[in-house]
């Protein structure tokens, strides 16, 4: 109804509880373990009943309650422990030990999605819960970072199955006003609002904040009434299956996020874009660079690359958003005269190399040539996204292309159970939630008795059996099942017998009937008298992956089997808390990928920090992580071409080790004791995961690989009225209107071998420059091990210097090279420019002998 006049009432909080109403507006609370007690210890079923939502909470507890909390002096106690540390760890400004310019300066942080609580479903997966986990790690570090992302006040689709065991999709709107969300406002206190030039017209969207510790996140909405329905539709779901909604959505979170920066008077001296949607923010920091600096096109593409960051997370080519031309042209038209440039010149900057002008535009090649630092998020990953975009980078070898690795980490504090929290404390110290990667604290994990190590665990486990047990008959009850089938569902799973999680999105790659390929086989694991086993599955699929509902539809059926309902649940809903209970309560976490389709998978380093052990597939991280004494993988990397056999080989492979190594392992208790070796493998897992993949230290990596080089990039580029970046956009200019003259002719040998180790033998080549000089280039000798009769194995860059100037542009290049081992080898030489990394890295600026 619009003659509708709204109003709020809040709770009456007594003067001296006050604080909790400052605590529930800032997710801080969500990674401590004290603060979440504070809350829940008021009422512990009411706090269950609203989700874990201190807004919500709060409003529901009695007046009387809150009187007596009052006057009780242990729970005023406690609070104001607390009220001390949130002072000291959010609001103190702490000294900056990351010097990346302060309000002028620090990094944006733009994603689709953000995962920090359940309270806030803006997220779908592990890329907004990497994103949340992103944003705590900067508040705990105190990096000047802020998030950018849009608001979706239907989030992100609730999943219920139907009788059939078919997916089914709801999205209920979500009630801004139970969520710690503010109207962001500018230093005149005004609320802050932006428009961006849409498809069809003009978008409005206001700005919400929500505070993540000591980190702002801005997020956009256009649920307004000014806007006609179509645009307040773009911000309602994330992910619109509708090109143009989803098109829409990406141009609001880049160019709009970018616009709210400005407007709130925060100009970030690095921008880090999350995977291609939100590549448009490099397109605007482009405009802005031309308009706030004065500067041209060429100079603005010198400097807002090198300050810009782009991660990501994908490795297949088809998961990436294409748009076609013609419906990103009329955008592209409205920006030309504040681009400068002509729509098919922008539009070009999104299609790969040759595309005529009716290509598709994508947003993963306009982020990666918008960028000089990209990264995926695996060393594996790292190696594939090399492989997939080697076509951008023509005459490159693969090992060369700029796209850099950054593996993926947890924030430990989050995932992590409270009991094993509370051994943390006691072992590592009482700050180690602050400095979880610390080495010398890591090793104290070996020093938690077993017996305490063990009972902590199968309190966890004992947990999440009532989870799975309250889950399972809310499934029922929805969908009226009988009384024989309510009661089934109260007793589900056993407490004592060792059990396996299987929990991530419902899609082909991901093979989650893997297990299901020998059901024969896995009745006889699951029906064991001697050595019981459970399986507990959770995941979404797409609302629009059909193969990926029939995976969910064709577990239901294997699991409404009589020898099966017992042993093996399906969970409906996947969420971050639901996760958290998995992670920590399972034994064992299950990932059966087809390699090399897991880009990172940090749910295995959510349950590997708990303790639980890893069964999975070397891809992602598990490749890297893997020893031997952490857990267990499957199969040996094979990668083969027939899909077929590469699941029937695995599959195999995977009841194997179950039947020979996990199970027995498991149950080996000597004398009716603890499962010695399995807890030796516990603490491994654990100490992987802290020493290698938490967040702290992957968000430090970030800081010290592209933050810091960006930001100091941007200092110098801007000084005295841009003078750096004219100088580079001129050298650029040079170069690539000159390059097409160089030719290098075949490199010659003063001796023709064949050679013993340790002799040495000169090279030479004789380099045409054309009006270049061999001060615009680097002359380098390629050389490595034969693999193949084309192909190299590994290779090696020798600097060649001028030997000879013989005029009219040439110049003859030698170097010496010593054969440091037996076998066959290649050699020949390049021209490459001299200069920065973005400079050398400008496709099609190489030249091979």
């Amino acid at each position: 109804m619009n003659r509708l006049q709204i109003f709020q009432v809040f709770p009456n909080i007594p003067e001296p509880l006050s604080f909790l109403e400052v605590l529930s507006r800032n997710l801080w609370w969500s990674w401590q373990v004290d603060a979440t007690e504070l809350f829940r210890r008021i009422d512990p079923r009411i706090w269950d009943d609203c989700g874990r939502n201190p807004i919500v909470f709060l409003a529901r507890i009695p007046q009387s309650r809150l009187e007596a909390l009052a006057r009780d002096n242990g729970f005023l106690s406690d609070q104001e422990r607390i009220k001390e540390r949130f002072i000291e760890l959010v609001c103190t400004p702490a000294e900056q030990s990351y010097p990346l310019y302060g309000q002028q300066g620090g990094v944006a942080y733009f994603s689709m999605e953000f995962g920090v609580h359940e309270c806030l479903p803006l997220f779908a997966g592990g890329l907004g819960i990497l994103a949340g986990d992103h944003l705590k790690a900067a508040s705990d570090l105190a990096i000047p970072l802020t998030g950018v992302g849009l608001f979706y006040w239907k989030g992100y689709f609730h999943q219920f199955l139907d009788s059939d065991g078919w997916q089914q999709e709801e999205n209920p709107e979500i009630d801004l006003y139970n969520l710690p969300v503010e109207r962001a406002k500018d230093s005149s206190g005004r609320d802050v609002s932006v428009s961006v030039e849409g498809i069809d017209g003009e978008i409005h969207a206001n700005v919400l904040k929500i505070m993540v510790g000591r980190t702002s996140l801005y997020l956009l909405d256009t649920n307004l009434r000014e806007n006609p329905p179509e645009v307040r539709e773009i911000t309602s779901r994330l992910y619109a299956g509708d090109p143009k909604i989803r098109l829409s959505q990406e141009l609001l979170l880049g160019i709009g996020g970018m616009r709210a920066l400005a407007a709130l008077e925060i100009t970030p001296s690095v921008c880090h874009i999350n995977e291609g949607h939100a590549a448009f923010a490099a397109l605007e920091k482009l405009v802005q660079t031309i308009s706030d600096y004065n500067v041209d096109l060429e100079t603005a593409l010198e400097i807002a690359p090198r300050t810009t960051v782009f991660t990501t997370h994908t490795p297949v080519a088809a998961g990436h958003d294409e748009y076609p031309a013609d419906l990103i042209r009329p955008f592209l038209r409205r920006l030309e005269k504040k681009v400068g440039a002509k729509e098919d010149e922008i539009l070009s900057w999104g299609q790969p190399a040759g595309s005529d002008r009716g290509g598709k535009f994508s947003m993963f090649v306009f982020g990666l040539r918008m960028a000089q630092h990209c990264n995926g998020v695996s060393k594996l990953h790292g190696k594939v996204a090399r492989r997939m975009w080697s076509s951008i980078w023509p005459d490159r070898p693969e090992e060369e292309i700029p796209i850099s690795h950054i593996t993926n980490g947890i924030h430990i504090p989050t995932w992590v159970s409270d009991e094993i929290s509370m051994l943390f404390e006691r072992y590592l110290g009482p700050e180690w939630n602050l400095h979880p990667w610390n080495p010398d604290s890591i090793k104290r994990i070996d020093d938690i008795y077993d017996e305490e190590l063990w009972r902590a665990h199968e309190m966890s486990r004992s947990r999440l059996v009532n989870v799975c047990r309250r889950v399972m008959m809310s499934q029922y009850s929805r969908r009226n099942a009988p009384k024989t089938m309510m009661e089934e569902a109260e007793s589900v799973l056993d407490q004592d017998v060792l059990t396996i999680g299987f929990a991530r999105r419902f899609t082909a790659y991901k093979r989650a009937y893997l297990l299901l390929m020998d059901q024969d086989r896995l009745e006889s694991i699951i029906s064991s008298q001697k050595y019981p086993v459970q399986f507990i599955f959770a995941g979404k699929a797409h609302p629009k992956d059909n193969e990926g509902k029939e995976l969910i539809k064709r577990l239901i059926t294997f699991v409404r089997k009589p020898q099966a309902r017992h042993r093996i649940i399906f969970l409906e809903d996947y969420e971050i808390h639901l996760a958290q209970s998995l992670v920590r309560g399972v034994d064992v976490w299950l990932n059966t990928p087809r390699r090399p389709f897991e880009a990172c998978g940090t749910s295995g380093m959510k349950a590997a920090v708990n303790g639980v052990l890893n069964v999975s597939i070397p891809d992602g991280w598990w490749y890297e992580a893997y020893s031997g004494k952490n857990g267990w993988q499957i199969g040996k990397g094979d990668e083969f071409a027939d899909p077929g056999l590469q699941d029937a080989a695995d599959s195999q492979a995977l009841y194997n080790i179950l039947e020979n190594e996990v199970i027995p392992c498991f149950y080996d208790r000597k004398n009716g004791g603890l499962p010695d070796q399995w807890l030796k493998m516990m603490k491994e897992s654990m100490k992987t995961v802290m020493l290698n993949f938490c967040s702290h230290e992957m968000t430090s990596e970030y800081v010290k690989q592209f933050y810091l080089p960006a930001a100091k990039q941007s200092k110098i580029l801007l000084e005295n009225n841009a003078e750096r970046a004219k100088s580079l956009s001129l050298q650029h200019k040079r170069l690539r209107s000159l390059w097409n003259n160089i030719r290098i002719e075949t490199p010659a040998r003063d001796k023709t071998g064949p050679f013993r180790v340790g002799e040495s033998f000169a090279v030479t080549s004789l380099v045409h420059l054309g009006d270049l000089l061999p001060d615009d280039v680097d002359v380098e000798l390629y050389h490595g091990h034969l693999k193949f009769t084309e192909t190299m194995d590994s290779s090696n860059l020798i600097t060649m210097n001028v030997k000879e100037d013989r005029g009219d542009g040439k110049y003859l290049y030698g170097c010496s090279l010593t054969c440091r081992g037996s076998g066959r080898y290649g050699l020949t030489a390049r021209v490459t420019p001299k200069g920065d990394e973005w400079i050398k890295n400008t496709p099609g600026l190489i030249t091979w002998a």
